[in-house]
């Protein structure tokens, strides 16, 4: 799975048209989340300043590209997992048990 698969950011035909030439392929960037767990950036943060001004920032999911041996399929995965994804990998034993218990489709990586 590379960053230019998954779910499109823009839903609307006409933007995707307009910036489309022919014979151009139609990528898009993929969305930042773990691939095991779900878990997205943050966009409700806040910063108080010496002021008490409250400022909002993003506080981004801390995401690792982790290459795992699959038994089920007998190669390589590469996945997208945040840091806490790589540790429930671990605690399950293999990314095969993790994937089959949060519903991961190993096939399409």
């Amino acid at each position: 799975a590379s960053a230019f698969t998954g779910t499109p950011l823009q839903t609307s035909r006409s933007a995707a048209s307009r910036h489309s030439r022919s014979g151009a392929s139609s990528l898009v960037m993929r969305e930042r989340a773990c691939d095991l767990l779900g878990k997205k950036a943050n966009r409700k943060a806040r910063v108080v300043t010496f002021s008490h001004k409250r400022i909002h920032k993003v506080q981004a999911v801390n995401l690792q590209w982790k290459r795992f041996y699959s038994d089920d399929l007998g190669r390589n995965v590469r996945v997208r997992l945040s840091t806490k994804g790589i540790k429930t990998v671990n605690k399950y034993g293999s990314i095969d048990a993790a994937a089959k218990k949060f519903g991961l489709d190993l096939t399409k990586f």
